[in-house]
């Protein structure tokens, strides 16, 4: 047999070339596709300004100044969209 990258004579049942180390037939599993990096997307940064949000207000409950109901609110949010957030980077 003949290597089909570099010309040399290698034996009839030889794997891969002992010259140049090509592969004589393709493989039969193929490696995954490599997968982008993982950027920070737009449910993360509204998840952190909502986290935020919630700090002051709770920070207004506590005082007084402002209704109870309003940060519990707004942490709820925060909450969902760091949940939705990672259920999609799962998938």
């Amino acid at each position: 047999m003949i290597c089909r990258n570099c010309g040399t004579e290698i034996a009839d049942k030889a794997l891969i070339c002992y010259r140049c180390g090509t592969a004589t037939t393709e493989p039969r599993i193929k490696p995954p596709a490599s997968q982008p990096p993982h950027r920070p997307s737009i449910a993360a940064a509204i998840a952190l300004i909502a986290l935020v949000i919630a700090g002051l207000f709770m920070g207004q409950v506590v005082e007084g100044d402002a209704p109870r109901i309003v940060g519990y609110i707004v942490a709820a949010l925060a909450v969902i969209a760091l949940v939705w957030h990672y259920a999609r980077i799962r998938r």
